[in-house]
């Protein structure tokens, strides 16, 4: 009996329980029948058409129903809450197969609550800062429901973080010295989180509304679509047959999926039930498997252009374009995914682990041009996109939308019809031994069309620069097109008959992607909401000042010190948290801290290098055990022990936590400062050799095992690349200082999209003397002095040899570097000309990973000289 105990599997998970996992994370694991399913399914739909009503340009066209920011965040939210009490069980011993009478009640009431502020909205505008009693009790009410949703829809984690920045509104008064405040009457704190738009109707709850939701309907369609099977079969045809081919292929598949999906525990489930036994039958241990896949599914919400939403978070709180955003954040994300390709070759080393058979050999020069492009496709389709397609922008001017539009129509029906000729891809059952991999040609044949939505989603932001919701809008009205057609098309083509049933099908199709991108918004919506709460409370109370000051204290002053605090903060403020949620709580917590701190200390980073950093820090919580549902899920699959696993992927995610440290101090790696493409490819080709050998390190293999020295030598290697600057440094002073007086030309002669070193020391409104660094960002246009200030939001006045700043515009770039009426300009800070170019520090660096890498060859072949002779 003993014995067959020990034999059973430590973790299972059957596949009805892995999608009742994903269900309970992301979309409510509620499954009702009779009126009750009907109604959770008009009310999704509803969401979603409200959704592309207001996307749309039809509501200013035809003047109806036209709503601002705050009546729109209002029913956005009203929908989000009654979805999750519908959506969401209380408890795991209540119902799923019906919603009880009280849920329904809490439904009515949180969405009234919510949606107060569109219902009353002239009556509140009219009495700003005085509430009635009436509005109080709705705002108590409203935001109490709030945080049970939360509970349901996030777990408690968000909920206990949210209570106790209540708790510190309104006993501020009663905390420790370091973070005491006068803290705030019922009145205007309930006023201030439920009633304005600065805390749950904020800026967070905006972007959700506005941005968020229509790229989560634009993944949920492509997914119904049949895109992510599409992904994942590619993925394997092209890199199953290389050592350790299943995981290179995981990893590249949950690059894809990563793309159009905003979850990582769904990236896990979708790819990992397909991944994960084919890896296992390779060779690849249980959690091992398991690992790669968490590792991987993690680092999608890394990838643009969602990044689990924050990109369009980023948007708000740097104060930058989406599609900066997305330049600055891509080259670090391709980075990580290439070190973990990495780390999976090097496991398979380890083991001698071979890939999966073809039925028919493939030519190596094949094979290596298959694997370029799925690595980097998606960067390949926006290169097509942009430089292939848009001069048609230039040649035919206000006529190009159209003109594109009817190219894509021509090319998708061409592209269907080459598709017909060949099979149809399924998907395959959980678990199902693959004897040979899939056809390469027939594979990635069959769904080329699913490429098209993606591409006219990147000539929308890229070339006809829309604002992400108008770009997602009409590419999503493209995608619905598709998902209508595709199969009557395709039974047209392929000669079925079948026309009239592909067409039901077709409409089925995309009602189902409507209800699930609904579903999947809810916890997304109730997130950042409830995120919200923070947020208001830092703009209510200045604990955020507080944080500067407590890690100020805990750090002495050292720069390192201080970095590594603010990860470690992040890493536990993230826990148990949504990709969402996770960026808004730390990003308004731990980012300000960054930039007074950095600053203080000649650390002057661009913003987004700050806000990239905190954000990767707390998504590495989603790994981090016991918290991370990812790793339970992927050990679900897997059969392992899901803490073993939650480890062994926190090991294989180190390679990403390299890289916030590397992009603070060397920002060229978010393609910031590159000026030409020499420095361009020597940046990102220097940058991934750095990332490989930090792999390399860690896994303690490069040709053959390290030895110690080796490993260091390495870690050596691996800093020199990330950050020459730092021996250049000791041989050459970095910055030659000049008088503020100097302002004025500088600032005019500086090119395009240049940042300018300048210290200020002042007064702030707070009454703190401070002296600090700060980079001006000077635009992308040319101009006057005050042209380019004022585009920052800075005006400036000369008062004999000072420099002062005579005004800042509110929400202006200026302000979100903390600059101050009143503040003076001290000193200019530009580079040393007679301080060579960084980047020969590159060649001994080179020279020393040479002498590793011919050390371990000689020592690998002699170790494979020696086996026979053992044996």
């Amino acid at each position: 009996m003993a014995s067959a105990d020990q034999a059973k599997p430590v973790h299972e998970l059957t596949d009805e329980q892995l999608k009742q996992i994903v269900a309970e994370a992301d979309t409510g694991g509620r499954k009702p029948t009779g009126f009750a399913a009907g109604l959770l399914l008009m009310v999704a739909l509803a969401w979603s058409l409200f959704q592309l009503w207001i996307a749309s340009p039809l509501p200013f066209s035809l003047g109806i129903f036209v709503l601002n920011d705050t009546e729109s965040r209002a029913i956005h939210l009203a929908f989000a809450v009654f979805m999750a009490y519908a959506a969401y069980p209380a408890f795991k011993r209540s119902p799923r197969a019906y919603v009880p009478i009280v849920d329904w009640v809490f439904a009515l009431v949180a969405a009234f609550c919510a949606a107060y502020l569109f219902l009353f909205y002239r009556e509140l505008a009219s009495r700003p800062g005085s509430p009635t009693d009436f509005d109080l009790a709705i705002a108590v009410v409203g935001l109490a429901l709030l945080l049970e949703a939360a509970r349901r829809a996030l777990g408690l984690p968000m909920v206990i973080l949210a209570v106790v920045f209540l708790v510190y509104i309104f006993f501020g008064q009663y905390m420790p010295d370091v973070i005491a405040h006068r803290g705030a009457s019922l009145s205007k704190g309930m006023s201030h989180l439920w009633l304005t738009t600065e805390g749950v109707f904020g800026v967070a709850l905006g972007v959700s509304a506005s941005f968020i939701f229509l790229f989560v309907l634009f993944g949920a369609l492509l997914e119904t679509a049949g895109a992510g099977n599409y992904f994942i079969k590619s993925a394997i045809a092209l890199l199953g047959h290389m050592k350790g081919g299943p995981a290179k292929a995981a990893v590249v598949a949950s690059a894809s999926t990563g793309v159009i999906s905003g979850s990582s525990i769904a990236n896990v489930v979708t790819t990992g039930t397909f991944t994960i036994p084919l890896m296992k039958s390779v060779g690849y241990r249980a959690d091992k498997a398991a690992s790669v896949e968490v590792a991987s599914s993690v680092n999608g919400q890394l990838m643009p252009p969602v990044m689990g939403a924050a990109a369009f978070l980023m948007v708000e709180y740097v104060g930058i374009s989406y599609i900066e955003v997305m330049k600055h954040a891509i080259v670090p994300a391709l980075i990580s995914y290439i070190a973990l390709f990495y780390i999976v070759h090097l496991e398979a080393l380890k083991m001698n682990l071979q890939g999966l058979p073809r039925r028919e050999p493939l030519p190596w020069q094949r094979a290596m041009i298959s694997t370029l492009m799925t690595v980097s496709g998606v960067i390949i389709l926006a290169a097509i996109v942009y430089w292939g397609f848009g001069w048609i922008k230039t040649l035919v001017g206000d006529y190009a939308f159209a003109v594109v539009g009817l190219l894509m129509l021509g090319a998708y029906i061409a592209i269907v019809r080459y598709a017909a000729n060949y099979p149809e891809l399924h998907m395959d059952a959980p678990g199902e031994k693959m004897e040979y991999l899939p056809e390469i040609g027939a594979t990635l044949k069959s769904g080329l069309h699913y490429l098209l939505p993606v591409a006219a989603l990147i000539w929308n932001l890229m070339v006809e620069q829309l604002s992400p919701a108008l770009s997602a809008f009409w590419a999503t009205l493209f995608l619905i097109f598709i998902l209508v057609t595709q199969r009557p098309l395709f039974a047209l083509f392929r000669g079925t008959g079948a026309f009239a049933p592909a067409l039901r099908q077709g409409f089925r199709d995309l009602f189902d992607g409507l209800v699930t991108g609904a579903r999947n918004m809810i916890g997304i919506g109730i997130a950042t909401a409830t995120a919200g709460v923070i947020v208001g409370t830092v703009t209510l109370t200045g604990i955020g000042l507080a944080m500067t000051e407590l890690v100020e204290v805990l750090s002495g002053g050292n720069l390192m010190v201080m970095l590594c605090l603010v990860a470690v903060i992040c890493l536990i403020l993230g826990m148990g948290l949504p990709t969402t949620a996770n960026y808004i709580v730390v990003s308004t917590l731990m980012a300000p801290v960054i930039v007074e701190l950095g600053a203080q200390t000649g650390l002057l980073v661009p913003l987004i290098a700050v806000h990239l950093f905190v954000f990767y820090f707390g998504l590495m919580a989603d790994v981090t055990p016991p918290v991370g549902l990812a790793s339970y899920a992927a050990a679900g699959i897997a059969k392992s022990d899901p803490i073993k696993t939650g480890f062994t992927a926190f090991g294989y995610s180190a390679r990403t936590a390299i890289l916030p440290f590397m992009f603070i101090f060397n920002t060229q790696l978010l393609l910031i400062g590159i000026t030409d493409i020499f420095h361009l490819v020597l940046t990102i080709g220097s940058a991934t050799l750095a990332s490989l050998m930090f792999a390399a390190a860690t896994q303690g293999f490069f040709v053959t095992r390290n030895r110690i020295h080796e490993t260091l030598i390495l870690l050596l290697v691996t800093f020199s690349l990330f950050r020459p600057g730092f021996w250049m440094d000791m041989l050459y002073p970095p910055y030659q200082e000049l008088p503020a007086t100097e302002l004025t030309r500088m600032v005019e002669e500086a090119p395009r999209n240049a940042n300018l070193r300048v210290w200020v020391e002042g007064t702030t409104i707070e009454g703190r003397d401070i002296a600090k660094g700060v980079l001006l960002p000077l635009g992308d246009t040319a101009g006057s002095a005050r042209e380019r200030l004022a585009a920052m939001g800075l005006t400036v006045m000369a008062l004999g040899d000072d420099v002062q700043i005579a005004a800042v515009r509110f929400g202006s770039r200026a302000e979100k570097l903390g600059l101050e009426q009143g503040f003076t300009f001290t000193a200019i800070e530009i580079p040393s000309p007679e301080r060579p170019d960084k980047e020969w520090i590159f060649i001994p660096t080179l020279a020393l990973l040479a002498l590793v890498w011919f050390t371990q060859r000689a020592r690998r072949q002699r170790e494979l000289a020696s086996k026979p002779a053992a044996v």
